[in-house]
């Protein structure tokens, strides 16, 4: 057996919400604990929300996700408010500084009408002059070419357990990836399968539906390191900004 929870409890061992080890973790990290109220959209196992609170972050802590295994770890913790659902179900009117969407999830928005919906229910979130913070992979580095089961690697949870896990594209169409994910016993015993579609949006189009839901491009990077953009970078990091009452984004 395999279960939403041990799914869950994988998720955080592949993903340590570290500023130390990650440079995801150190730039978002520094951007909450100066926000007076955070809402991270996509949350998952609410890691980054926890790390806040552990650091002594004692402004509104909000995460929202629709993956109730992913939700229900994070309710471990009773110090933040989480909220089942997705990105466009935000139905927050300007009470947040920062909105964030980490560890890609901002690619799961596959549709223009989802991206559209997400996007305006973000920006009437936040306060004038708000900012949204998210990142996503650069479509030109191709990162899908690498998931296939000639890369599967080994993983051990918290508990012991020995498991090995790939991933294996299905097809791609425009922009668009659809790929699986596959958890599995060492000796091959196949334990879940999860099916995932992706959209790599590259600079262009992605201030394209920002500019339509009435953000601005405050900055935008080709690393966590704060790097520029450039013909070899493998990710977008956009920083957005509601514009203040009275002005035209």
């Amino acid at each position: 057996m395999f279960s939403d929870a041990d799914a869950a409890a994988l998720y955080d061992v592949l993903n340590p919400w570290d500023p130390a080890r990650r440079p995801e973790a150190g730039f978002c990290t520094g951007l909450v604990m100066a926000a007076g109220a955070v809402l991270d959209v996509g949350c998952g196992t609410g890691s980054m929300l926890h790390h806040a609170r552990d650091l002594g972050h004692t402004g509104r802590l909000v995460g929202l996700d629709p993956t109730p295994g992913m939700l229900g770890r994070a309710r471990r913790r009773t110090d933040v408010e989480w909220v089942s659902g997705t990105a466009a179900d935000a139905a927050w009117d300007r009470e947040f500084d920062l909105a964030t969407m980490t560890s890609n999830a901002f690619q799961c928005l596959v549709t223009d009408d989802e991206l559209r919906a997400s996007l305006t229910a973000i920006r009437t979130s936040l306060r004038d002059g708000g900012r949204f913070v998210f990142g996503t992979r650069h479509p030109q580095a191709r990162a899908w070419e690498g998931w296939n089961p000639s890369n599967a690697f080994d993983v051990r949870t918290t508990a012991g357990r020995e498991l090995r896990m790939w991933h294996e594209v299905e097809s791609v169409v425009g922009d668009v990836v659809t790929f699986t994910e596959t958890t599995a016993e060492r000796d091959g015993t196949i334990l879940r399968v999860e099916r995932e579609s992706l959209r790599f949006l590259d600079a262009p189009a992605l201030a394209g539906f920002l500019t339509e839901a009435g953000f601005t491009v405050e900055n935008q990077y080709g690393d966590w390191r704060r790097g520029p953009v450039t013909e070899t970078s493998r990710e977008l990091i956009t920083i957005a900004r509601r514009p203040e009452s009275g002005i035209n984004p």
